[in-house]
């Protein structure tokens, strides 16, 4: 639930004039990097989540909505729009939406992976939104910026003035071999006030942290602590 002192302040910085408390931009991972299987693993995970029980309760824990839309990314001109901006203003809503994800097919499959590109899009993308007291652009990924402009790039040319990116690393089999990943993005990707990443242990697990990384972007409260550790499973 969105703690009194918090919605306190968000109200005396202008929430009387607000759509919505939160503008909740998803970027889903499709370079070639991700294989059939996992990309139909992720599709589904992030449909699943979006509507499970507690990512529900946190979607109507306000009176003031939560505004969401979906992208797919890859190589440095491959972004694709799944759900344009939505206000999730009752349960049908966010139903609708994670359908439209479980029945998506992916745009591209053959190119790499350019995390700069990726997020100057979502800057966009959110520079578009519903006026929202909050800006979250959320990026998965599995693997690190091999195309393209590096995400520092990124963040000191387009808008991310109060935006809060936060990571979901997909660790491959051997993940071991993948810790120089979520140092990547817990150094590089990670961007703003309570920033923060969550780790997914292969796609089978894409579901699981799904959901509880949703669930604590939809706590409003949380954006106001940094906390850039990974949570434990």
């Amino acid at each position: 639930m969105i703690r009194a002192a918090a919605l306190g302040l968000a109200l005396a910085g202008g929430a009387e004039a607000a759509e919505c408390r939160l503008a909740l931009a998803l970027a889903m991972d499709v370079s070639s990097s991700v294989d059939e299987a996992e990309d139909q693993l992720q599709r589904s995970g992030l449909a699943a989540s979006l509507i499970a029980p507690e990512v529900r309760r946190a979607f109507f824990a306000s009176d003031l909505p939560v505004a969401l839309a979906v992208y797919e990314w890859s190589g440095r001109y491959n972004q694709e729009i799944i759900v344009d901006w939505r206000l999730i203003t009752d349960q049908a809503a966010l139903v609708d939406v994670a359908s439209t994800i479980g029945r998506s097919e992916r745009s591209h499959n053959e190119f790499p992976t350019a995390i700069g590109y990726a997020l100057g899009y979502g800057a966009g993308l959110l520079a578009r939104a519903p006026n929202c007291l909050f800006n979250t652009l959320d990026v998965a990924g599995d693997g690190e910026n091999n195309e393209g402009f590096p995400p520092a790039a990124a963040y000191a040319e387009f808008p991310f003035g109060g935006v809060t990116v936060n990571g979901l690393v997909v660790n491959a089999a051997e993940y071991e071999a993948e810790i120089s990943l979520i140092e990547f993005y817990r150094d590089e990707v990670l961007h703003g006030p309570g920033a923060f990443l969550e780790v997914a242990q292969g796609f089978d697990d894409y579901e699981r942290a799904m959901r509880r990384k949703l669930e604590r972007e939809l706590d409003v409260p949380s954006l106001g602590a940094l906390d850039t550790g990974p949570r434990p499973g």
